[in-house]
C-alpha cells in the first residue's frame, strides 16, 4: 500500500480522510499507523496517502482510493455495488466485512471526513458498524401514528417524551424497543424514531466500550429528557452534502442516516408520507424496519415511493389516507413489465426538488447524516441539559 507521507498541493485534499497531525515526524508515524491499520481490512494497493500543509497550522495525512482502484470498486463513486466489488477474504465475520465496507467507502469519498487522529476514525467507523448490525435486526409494527415502548423499560410523560425508568439501562432498552427477538413483540412507532433510536444504540455501544462517562451522562440525560426530531438531528447528526453541492445519487456509506422524498403532493399531505427516513446498511440495502426480511434496494425503494400517490385515499370520516395494499399491488405491476419499470426509476432516481416544490424532482436527497464523533480525546458530541 502506498500510504508514505508526501507533500502535496492541497487542493489534492477533495474527498477520503483527513487526519491531523502537529509535525512531519508525527505525520509519518500517522501514516505508517494507518498503513498497518487498513492493511487489516486487507485492501491490497487500493489506498494512497499525501501529507499537506494545514492552512491553520499542522500538517494533515490525506487519505484516498487510489484513480484505478477508485474506478474499479467506485464508478462514478457508486456504492450500492461495494459489497460486490470487493475481493472475496477468509474473513467473514460481519462486523469485519461490515467495517470494510465502511472503510472502502470513507476512503472513496467525494465528501471530506476529517479526524483528529486515528483513534477518532476508528471510533467512528465502529459507531457507523453498530448502527448497520442494529438496523439489520429492528423491527416495527406498522403503525405511522402510534406511539408504544416496552413499559418495564420505558415511560411516557407530556413534555419529555418516553424516558428511561429507573435501574433499566439504555442499551437494553433500545434493543428491546426495536428488537423484537429481545421482548417476542413488535412495538408501533414511526420509522424516524426508529432510526434515531439505532443511532442512539449505535453511539451507546461505542460509549460502553471505549467511553463509559459519557455513556453515563447519556443514561441520565434519557432518564429526565427524550432528545427528538429537530434537537436529536442537532445534537447527535452531522449533515454533508447540500442542495447547492448534492453528494452523488448513488453514493452511500454504511451507517449514513438518509431521507428518501416523496415527489407526489397530494399523497405527501398523509402523515408518515412525506417521505421515509432509513439507514443504508450497506451492500446496496436500506432499512425496513417494517417488513426487516425485506431490506430495500434503491430501486424497490424509489418505485414504492412512486405507487403511494395511487394508495392515496380519502376515507369515511374524509381524511386523506395510505391503502398499502394498492401500493403493493401497483409495486409487484411495475416490477413484472421491464418497460414501466424502467419509466418509473427515471422520473424517481434524480435528485430531488427544494423544499415546498412539486415539480420535475425525483426521491433522491442531496444530503446524507452521521453521528458526530465521541471518541474520548476528541469527542464532539455535547448534551443538552433539560
Amino acid at each position: 500500500m502506498n500510504l508514505s507521507p508526501t507533500r502535496s498541493d492541497p487542493g489534492h485534499a477533495q474527498g477520503g480522510i483527513a487526519l491531523r497531525a502537529q509535525t512531519p515526524n508525527e505525520a509519518e508515524v500517522l501514516a505508517m499507523d494507518l498503513a498497518a491499520w487498513w492493511g487489516g481490512f486487507e485492501l491490497p494497493t487500493w489506498a494512497q496517502s499525501v501529507t499537506l500543509d494545514r492552512p491553520e497550522g499542522g500538517w494533515s495525512v490525506h487519505c484516498t482510493l487510489q484513480p484505478n482502484a477508485l474506478e474499479q470498486l467506485m464508478p462514478g463513486h457508486d456504492t450500492l455495488g461495494l459489497h460486490q466489488r470487493l475481493s472475496q477474504t477468509k474473513d467473514d465475520r460481519p462486523e469485519w466485512t461490515v467495517e470494510r465496507e465502511i472503510a472502502v467507502a470513507l476512503l472513496g469519498s467525494p465528501h471530506l471526513f476529517s479526524f483528529a487522529n486515528l483513534a477518532a476514525l476508528q471510533s467512528h467507523i465502529r459507531v457507523r458498524r453498530n448502527m448497520v448490525l442494529a438496523a439489520r435486526k429492528t423491527a416495527l409494527a406498522f403503525k405511522t401514528e402510534a406511539a408504544e415502548r416496552p413499559e418495564a423499560d420505558w415511560r411516557y410523560q407530556e413534555g419529555p417524551g418516553f424516558i428511561l425508568n429507573p435501574g433499566r439501562p439504555l442499551i437494553d432498552a433500545l434493543v428491546a424497543a426495536t428488537q423484537p427477538e429481545a421482548t417476542g413483540k413488535l412495538y408501533d412507532f414511526s420509522c424516524y424514531r426508529a432510526t434515531e433510536y439505532v443511532i442512539l444504540l449505535g453511539i451507546a455501544q461505542e460509549l460502553a466500550a471505549h467511553h463509559p462517562a459519557l455513556l453515563a451522562d447519556l443514561q441520565r440525560l434519557n432518564e429526565r429528557h427524550a432528545v427528538r426530531s429537530g434537537q436529536f438531528h442537532d445534537v447527535f447528526l452531522i449533515e454533508y452534502g447540500s442542495m447547492a453541492a448534492p453528494l452523488p445519487s448513488r453514493f452511500y456509506v454504511p451507517g449514513d442516516r438518509l431521507w428518501f422524498r416523496n415527489p407526489d403532493e397530494r399523497s405527501s399531505d398523509i402523515e408518515g408520507y412525506e417521505g421515509s427516513w432509513v439507514i443504508y446498511m450497506g451492500g446496496g440495502l436500506f432499512s425496513n424496519f417494517w417488513q426487516r426480511d425485506r431490506p430495500f434496494t434503491l430501486e424497490s425503494k424509489a418505485i414504492e415511493i412512486f405507487h403511494w400517490r395511487h394508495g392515496a385515499r380519502v376515507d369515511n370520516q374524509g381524511q386523506l389516507v395510505m391503502d398499502e395494499s394498492v401500493v403493493e399491488q401497483h409495486v409487484a405491476q411495475t416490477e413484472r413489465d421491464p418497460q414501466a419499470r424502467q419509466q418509473v426509476l427515471e422520473r424517481m432516481v434524480r435528485m430531488r426538488d427544494p423544499q415546498g416544490v412539486y415539480a420535475e424532482g425525483g426521491c433522491i436527497d442531496a444530503t446524507r447524516e452521521h453521528p458526530r464523533n465521541v471518541s474520548r480525546d476528541d469527542c464532539k458530541l455535547v448534551l443538552p441539559t433539560f
